[in-house]
C-alpha cells in the first residue's frame, strides 16, 4: 500500500525542520585544528624541556670521575700549571691562588636545604666563596642564586644539567653552557665566565676529551676552574675526615672542592664550622677564585636582553615542571578511573546476564508497528524490509520515504509485500519521517529500524518482551556490524560488541540508558506521543528521544537477544562523518537535558549517572587522549621504556579480557580481537579527534548538518541457519 498523506503534525514538523535548516550556519572550522596543533606542540616542548633538564641530568658526584683516557693532547703547561685555565690564546695560560690563600668552591647547587645553611656558616665566619651552580637548580631555586650574589660570593656555572662535557658532542657542550649562562642571567642579573666542568678534578687528571671540552669552552669565552684539594665530602666520610682532607699541608694557595647539593650535606656544614676558624687562626686567607689568583672580578651585570631572556627561560622551565607534574597526576587519575570503569563494566555485565536470564514475565504477543525511515536507501532497503516481513512476531511495516531521489519508495512498492505500507513525503529529515510513521502506526508498541538494517527473525519478538514490565518505555536492541572485512570493519565490530554493548548493560542496571540506537529500538507509542514525538533539535534524535523518555519517568532497558545487522562505514572518511554527527548530536542532547542533573527519580538517575558517565568517558577522557599519546612517547624517550611498554601491555591485556568477555556474552567468535593492539594506533586516534572536532564545533556555536553514510548494499535477508549461528550476511 502506498500513501502520500501527511498529518498536520508531520506538516508542522516539516516546516519547522526546513525553517531551521535555513538558519543553520555552515562555518568552516579551521582555527580549532590550529589551536590543537599549538597545544600539542606546547605540550611536546614542555615535555622535551622537562625530559632534557630532569632525565638527562648527571647525578653522579663530581669526585666520582669517569674512567681516565689518553692525555697526549693536553699541553704540559696545563697539566703542571695552576687550576684556573684560559685556553683561548695561541698558548694556554694558567693561574694559581696566591700563597696562604684558599678559594673555597661549592658545586652542584643551589639546594633549598643545604645551600642556605652553608651560606649562614660562611656569613658567620666572614668568608666569601665561589659557587659553581647547575642551571636547572638555579631555575628551580632562583632566590638562592640571588642570595649567593647579594652576599658577595662569586658565581660560576657548572653546566645546565650537570653533563659530562668530555663525553658530550660539541653541540651539547655549547647548549649546556649557553642555557646555564642564560638562567644565571635571568635569576641573578649577572653573567659569569667562570666554568667548573662536572666530573673534573686536578689539572693532571685532564684527558684528551676533557681538554677538547675546555678548549671549546675557551673559544666561547669561559675560564675553566679546576681544583687542587678535594674535601671528599661527596663520599660522606664523616665530619673529621672532610676537615682533614680540606686542610692544606703547607702555605701554597689552594682551590678547595666542596658541595652544597647532591644529597645529605650535613657533614659539610659541620666541617665548615670547624675548618674555617681553624684555618683563619693559622693565618690563611679565604677568597673568591678571581681574588685568589689576583684577577679582576670577571662577573658582570647582564644586559637587559640577557636578563629578560633568562627570565623567560626560568619561566619556561617552571611552567614545564608544573605542566608535567599536573599531567602526571591527571593521567594517573585517568588511568585509575579507566581501570575502575573496566572492573565495573565486567561486574555489571555478569550481573546483567544473570538478571536477564529470569525473563520479563508473561510473553508479549501484541502486534508491533515497525517504522523504517528511508532516504536514498535503494541499496539495502529490500533486504531490510524482507527481514521485517520474515519476523516471527506479527508486524506491520511502515516505510517512510523522505524524498528519496534513487527510487527507494518505488522499489519497496514494487515488492508488493504483505503488511508493508509506503508513505512518501518531501525531504524533511529523519525525525520528521519517524513522526510521520508514528502518526500512521496502528500498534501501541513501535519498533524503529534504520533503512540499512536487517533484523533477525526473532528480533522484533525479543525486543518487545521487556514491555511486560509497565515501567519500561523503550528498549534498546543489539546492533551488530555486518561488513567485518578488513581492519576497519573488525575495529567497528569490536567497538559495537565491547564498547556499546557493555556500556548498555551497565546503563540498564543503573537505570540511566542514554541512547536507544536508531538501528533497532522499541517504544511505547503513547509514551512517545506524550513527549511530542521525535525531536528535531539535535542531530542525535535517538539519544534526544531516549533522554526525554527517561526524564518523563520511563525505564529504558537493553535486550541483547534482539539482534539487528547494520552496515558500518567502509572508509575512514565515512566513519569520520558518521561519528562526528553522533558525537556532536550527543553533546547537543546532553546540553538539552542538563536539567536532569537536578531532578529526582528516573530523570535524576539519567542526569547524575548517565550524563556524568557520558561527560567523563565520552568527552573528557577522549580530550585527554592526545596528551596520553605524547606522554607515552615522552616516557619511551626519557623514562624507563620497559616500564612504559609494560604499562601499555597491561592496558592491552585488560582490554583483551574485556573484549573476550563481551564477545562471549554476545556469542561472537574471538578471532577479530587480534586486531585490538593495532586499533590503538589508528582507530583510537580517529575517535578522539572526532570528539575534539565535535567539542570545538559546539563551543564555536556552529551547527552541523546531517551527514549521510554511503550504502554499499552489504546486507541480505537472514537465513534461519545463519541467524541461529550468529553469522553476518554480506553480499547482494
Amino acid at each position: 500500500m502506498t500513501s502520500t498523506t501527511r498529518p498536520p503534525a508531520a506538516r508542522r514538523a516539516r516546516r519547522a525542520g526546513l525553517g531551521r535548516r535555513r538558519m543553520v550556519r555552515q562555518v568552516p572550522l579551521r582555527t580549532h585544528w590550529l589551536l590543537l596543533t599549538a597545544l600539542v606542540l606546547t605540550l611536546t616542548t614542555a615535555l622535551l624541556l622537562q625530559g632534557y633538564t630532569q632525565h638527562m641530568y648527571g647525578h653522579a658526584a663530581d669526585g666520582a670521575a669517569p674512567a681516565q683516557g689518553a692525555a697526549a693532547s693536553v699541553p704540559e703547561e696545563v697539566r703542571t700549571g695552576g687550576p684556573v685555565v684560559d685556553p683561548s690564546g695561541d698558548r694556554p695560560r694558567t693561574a694559581s691562588p696566591a700563597a696562604g690563600t684558599i678559594a673555597l668552591t661549592f658545586d652542584d647547587g643551589p639546594d633549598p636545604e643545604w645551600t642556605p645553611k652553608i651560606l649562614d656558616v660562611l656569613r658567620r665566619h666572614h668568608v666569601h666563596a665561589t659557587f659553581f651552580v647547575v642551571g636547572t637548580q638555579v631555575a628551580a631555586h632562583p632566590e638562592l642564586a640571588r642570595r649567593i650574589v647579594a652576599e658577595g660570593h662569586q658565581i660560576g656555572i657548572h653546566t645546565f644539567t650537570h653533563a659530562d662535557l668530555a663525553a658530550a658532542p660539541a653541540w651539547r657542550r655549547s647548549l649546556e653552557l649557553r642555557e646555564a649562562q642564560t638562567v644565571v642571567a635571568g635569576a641573578t642579573g649577572v653573567t659569569t665566565p667562570l666554568l667548573r666542568p662536572p666530573y673534573s678534578s686536578e689539572n693532571d687528571a685532564l684527558t684528551d676529551a676533557g681538554w677538547e671540552a675546555v678548549r671549546q669552552a675557551g673559544r666561547e669565552g669561559y675560564l675553566t676552574v679546576l681544583t687542587t684539594l678535594d674535601s671528599g665530602d661527596w663520599r660522606r666520610p664523616g665530619t673529621d675526615r672532610i676537615v682533614a682532607a680540606a686542610t692544606p699541608t703547607g702555605r701554597d694557595g689552594q682551590v678547595v672542592l666542596m658541595h652544597d647539593a647532591g644529597g645529605d650535606r650535613s657533614r659539610t656544614v659541620a666541617a665548615l664550622d670547624i675548618l674555617l676558624p681553624r684555618l683563619q687562626a693559622d693565618g690563611l686567607r679565604f677568597a673568591t677564585v678571581s681574588d685568589a689568583v689576583g684577577m679582576a672580578d670577571p662577573v658582570h651585570p647582564a644586559t637587559t636582553a640577557e636578563h629578560w631572556q633568562g627570565l623567560a627561560l626560568v619561566g619556561a622551565l617552571d611552567a614545564s615542571s608544573w605542566i608535567v607534574g599536573a599531567l602526571g597526576r591527571l593521567l594517573w587519575a585517568a588511568g585509575a578511573i579507566g581501570v575502575l570503569r573496566a572492573v565495573i563494566l565486567l561486574l555489571a555485565a555478569r550481573r546483567h546476564k544473570r538478571i536477564r536470564a529470569r525473563g520479563w514475565g508473561l510473553p508479549v504477543t501484541a502486534p508491533v508497528s515497525v517504522i523504517v525511515p528511508a532516504y536514498n536507501e535503494s541499496a539495502g532497503i529490500e533486504a531490510a524490509v524482507r527481514s521485517l516481513v520474515a519476523s516471527d512476531h506479527p508486524v506491520e511495516v511502515i516505510v517512510v520515504d523522505d524524498g528519496s531521489t534513487d527510487g527507494t519508495a518505488d522499489l519497496v512498492a514494487s515488492l508488493r509485500l504483505p503488511r508493508v505500507r509506503v508513505i512518501r513525503q518531501a525531504n524533511a529529515g529523519k525525525p520528521a519521517a519517524l513522526n510521520n510513521g508514528l502518526a500512521h502506526a496502528r500498534g501501541e508498541l513501535v519498533v524503529m529500524v534504520d533503512g540499512d538494517t536487517v533484523l533477525e527473525p526473532d528480533a522484533v519478538r525479543m525486543i518487545v518482551q521487556p514491555f511486560a514490565d509497565r515501567r519500561v518505555g523503550a528498549v534498546s536492541g543489539n546492533a551488530k556490524v555486518v561488513n567485518r572485512g578488513g581492519l576497519l570493519g573488525r575495529w567497528q565490530h569490536i567497538e559495537y560488541v565491547v564498547g556499546f554493548n557493555l556500556d548498555r548493560r551497565l546503563f540498564d542496571l543503573a537505570e540511566c540508558m542514554p541512547t536507544v540506537p536508531g538501528a533497532i529500538g522499541a517504544f511505547r507509542r503513547s509514551a512517545l506521543l506524550r513527549i511530542g514525538g521525535v525531536g528535531e533539535e539535535t542531530l542525535a534524535e535517538d539519544t534526544d528521544l531516549t533522554m526525554a523518555l527517561c526524564r518523563q519517568g520511563w525505564r529504558v532497558v537493553y535486550e541483547e537477544r534482539a539482534k539487528a545487522w547494520t552496515e558500518a562505514p567502509a572508509s575512514l572518511g565515512a566513519l569520520w562523518r558518521q561519528r562526528y554527527r553522533w558525537c556532536y548530536g550527543t553533546l547537543q542532547a546532553m546540553w538539552k537535558h542538563r536539567g536532569a542533573l537536578a531532578q529526582r527519580g528516573q530523570a535524576g538517575k539519567l542526569g547524575r549517572r548517565g550524563l556524568l558517565y557520558l561527560l567523563v568517558f565520552q568527552v573528557l577522557l577522549p580530550l585527554l587522549a592526545p596528551v596520553v599519546d605524547v606522554f607515552a612517547l615522552y616516557g619511551l624517550v626519557f623514562l624507563d621504556p620497559v616500564r612504559i611498554i609494560g604499562l601499555w601491555g597491561a592496558f592491552l591485556v585488560l582490554q583483551a579480557a574485556m573484549g573476550a568477555y563481551a564477545f562471549r556474552l554476545d556469542g561472537e567468535r574471538l578471532g577479530p580481537l587480534w586486531t585490538l593492539p593495532l586499533q590503538q594506533f589508528v582507530y583510537r586516534q580517529l575517535m578522539y579527534l572526532v570528539v575534539i572536532q565535535s567539542v570545538f564545533t559546539a563551543l564555536a556555536g556552529s551547527r552541523l548538518r546531517w551527514q549521510r553514510m554511503q550504502r554499499y548494499g552489504a546486507l541480505q535477508v537472514p537465513l534461519p541457519q545463519q541467524a541461529a549461528a550468529g553469522e553476518p550476511r554480506s553480499g547482494r
